[in-house]
């Protein structure tokens, strides 16, 4: 009897262990994209219009970012970038898909979608490369 207890128990463990250590995605990606607040960037007050970013791992965004041409800007979120899946990025309706992505750079004024899947939560920094300690900085949340 005790032994039978004993095997229950240990097929019962075996079986749920895989399922223990599984994250599961807060998103659905048969969703359209979430929009996120359009981030735009004004270079002569050096300030961006959102420095904060709330997202859900496995959710599907896009995140559209508006330079005012002001001088040549180059964003950078490697940590953000290494831990998304990158569906698209638009720039005046052409579409590139890379298999990764480091930074975007604005040598003119314009807009940049990217359209993206955080697939590991985390606190994701992004910066305007040379501005970071002069406002141009923030911060992607992802749980």
């Amino acid at each position: 009897m005790r032994l039978r207890k004993f095997v229950s128990v240990v097929t019962f463990l075996a079986a749920a262990a895989p399922w223990s250590g599984m994250a599961w995605a807060e998103g659905n990606l048969a969703s359209r994209a979430t929009r996120l607040p359009d981030m735009m960037i004004d270079s002569a007050t050096l300030s961006l219009s959102h420095t904060e970013f709330e997202l859900e791992t496995g959710k599907f965004y896009r995140w559209r970012i508006v330079h005012d041409g002001g001088e040549e800007f180059q964003i950078v979120a490697p940590d953000l970038f290494r831990n998304s899946w990158i569906d698209q990025v638009v720039i005046e309706d052409l579409e590139v898909q890379p298999m990764g992505l480091y930074a975007i750079e604005f040598d003119d004024e314009g807009t940049i979608d990217v359209w993206f899947v955080p697939i590991r939560p985390g606190n994701f920094d992004f910066w305007v490369d040379g501005y970071e300690n002069r406002g141009l900085a923030g911060t992607f949340v992802v749980r």
